[in-house]
């Protein structure tokens, strides 16, 4: 049987994506524009269906929210997020400290299980795959250094997915029963869709996801929107809002994007591999709800933000769950931004100076 045209297969995935987001919007689940494509193509994909993500819809999903986040950030909610630098930087630690000690869990819960693979490429491949990155960028370094990249892939898909599905759900559940108030200076600037206002955001954020393309920074359409809006936010600029329409599209083809990472071979994956990945991230979740109260209480913002911001979720994710609940979005924006450019930044130079020596002392041991 002849596969089906591309096209047919994103329109096919696009149809599959807005009847699972209607569906979990009558459910009231949290989040539903994001979390039902993520979980009805997901389910389609390893089931067999021919689920396919288009790029360019992947990226204007990113573009918009990017821009969209970038809003919230008027001169007095950056003045919040700066004096709140020392935060930031534990909330660095947090995360260069937890994937560390992940890695440590895959590798000695993995070591029986991949005995095919030497010691030092066993370590590169758990720690690749436990360090709290993007999952692109953690599978090119651990290439780099010889390991399991497939292992990587599948346990940073897994891990997100989980934050992802996880997390709202529980924001929702405290909502229902004890109830969220954060700061409502949080909330984004402009509240009203303008013309032309619009096509001048388009036009800015667009060359600012191009720069950011043209010099090879990662996620050029998240990030490029995002510095953009929030410049021209923190200047005082504020030509107009982004609709909850345009919002709930992006959201969908964010969702689309995770969904299709999983195949039916991803559940053939090392199966122990994958329980050993879903029992550490459990584990990362809860300690970070425990480590996002204390910074809580020693920042006098709410829970919710700071779960949020130090949670081992991606950026846009983590972003979209706090703007759709009205948690904080600019504060959790902040955290994770930080906190990915310091991973890409000191993961490998890390890499080197801990676990290296670390395998050769072990090598060193051996009779």
């Amino acid at each position: 049987m002849r596969p089906l045209p591309h096209f047919v297969q994103i329109a096919l995935t696009l149809m599959v994506a807005v009847a699972s987001a209607l569906l979990c919007r009558w459910l009231r689940t949290p989040i539903p524009w994001m979390l039902g494509p993520l979980l009805g193509v997901a389910a389609c994909s390893i089931f067999g269906a021919p689920m396919r993500s288009s790029g360019y819809l992947r990226n204007a999903g990113q573009w918009i929210i990017g821009a969209a986040l970038g809003l919230y950030f008027t001169a007095e909610v950056g003045q919040l997020v700066v004096s709140l630098w020392w935060a930031i930087v534990l909330g660095i630690f947090w995360a260069l400290a937890l994937g560390y000690g992940f890695g440590l869990w895959l590798q000695r819960r993995s070591a029986a299980d991949l005995p095919a693979l030497s010691a030092r490429d066993l370590r590169a491949t758990t720690y690749f795959a436990g360090a709290i990155g993007g999952a692109s960028e953690m599978a090119l370094m651990a290439d780099r250094n010889h390991a399991r990249t497939d292992l990587v892939a599948a346990s940073h898909s897994l891990r997100l997915v989980m934050v992802v599905v996880c997390l709202p759900f529980g924001m929702q559940w405290f909502q229902s029963h004890w109830g969220l108030h954060v700061n409502s200076s949080l909330l984004p600037g402009p509240r009203l869709l303008l013309w032309p206002g619009i096509f001048y955001l388009a036009m800015a954020t667009c060359a600012g996801a191009l720069f950011m393309r043209a010099i090879k920074r990662n996620n050029p359409w998240f990030m490029g929107p995002l510095l953009v809006a929030m410049g021209l936010t923190l200047s005082g600029i504020q030509w107009t809002a982004i609709s909850s329409e345009m919002s709930n599209m992006a959201q969908l083809f964010i969702g689309i994007s995770l969904g299709v990472r999983f195949k039916r071979e991803f559940v053939r994956t090392a199966p122990k591999w994958l329980l050993s990945v879903a029992m550490g991230t459990l584990g990362m979740i809860l300690a970070s709800v425990v480590f996002g109260w204390a910074l809580a209480w020693g920042t006098g913002l709410h829970p919710a933000t700071l779960i949020l911001g130090t949670s081992p979720g991606g950026i846009a994710e983590m972003a979209i769950t706090a703007k759709v609940l009205e948690l904080g979005a600019p504060v959790v924006t902040a955290f994770q931004v930080c906190r990915l450019i310091a991973v890409l930044l000191i993961v490998a130079p890390l890499y080197q100076w801990v676990a290296v020596p670390e395998q050769a002392d072990r090598a060193a041991a051996k009779p």
